[in-house]
């Protein structure tokens, strides 16, 4: 079993509620800010699943981190090789590379530095820590690097491959 497939904390009830109502608030453009609706095709069901995401921009390359570990989507995002990030009614298709964990401290810390009011308590560190002290923890935090596909600018059919 991969490092990275050790721990994956679940949300709990709350947290699935609260992630539904937020989902539908980012896809309609009522709720901005950072957050986007993550949409990935189940590699079993094929059904596609949406959740709220922050991605992070950081050096101009788009990011994508797991702050709960091997979750379902990063499951789902490996086995598809792809993603949809959905705001305000726009789509856009990403390609998606998963960074290997030595490349991932630098990724880590900069979104712990940028979310920590919202992950902080998946991290046993806290924010502002040095890069160096993500290199252990980089293993238990998939990271993945998004590269644009092609961009549908209104409406719900993404572009087939």
């Amino acid at each position: 079993m991969p490092e990275s497939a050790r721990s994956y904390l679940r949300p709990g009830a709350v947290e699935r509620i609260f992630g539904r109502i937020l989902v539908s608030f980012v896809r309609i453009g009522l709720v901005r800010g950072h957050f986007y609706v993550l949409e990935v095709r189940g590699r079993k069901s094929g059904r596609t699943l949406s959740l709220p995401v922050d991605p992070l921009d950081l050096d101009g390359r788009r990011y994508l981190v797991c702050a709960r570990g091997n979750s379902n989507w990063v499951r789902n995002a490996r086995a598809a090789g792809e993603v949809v990030l959905v705001r305000a009614m726009r789509r856009r298709r990403y390609a998606v590379h998963e960074l290997p964990p030595g490349m991932r401290p630098p990724v880590l810390k900069a979104y712990l530095d940028r979310y920590a009011g919202e992950v902080q308590r998946f991290f046993p560190i806290p924010k502002g820590a040095a890069v160096e002290v993500f290199n252990d923890l980089a293993p238990r935090y998939p990271v993945f690097e998004l590269q644009p596909l092609d961009e549908v600018a209104h409406g719900d059919v993404v572009a087939s491959r």
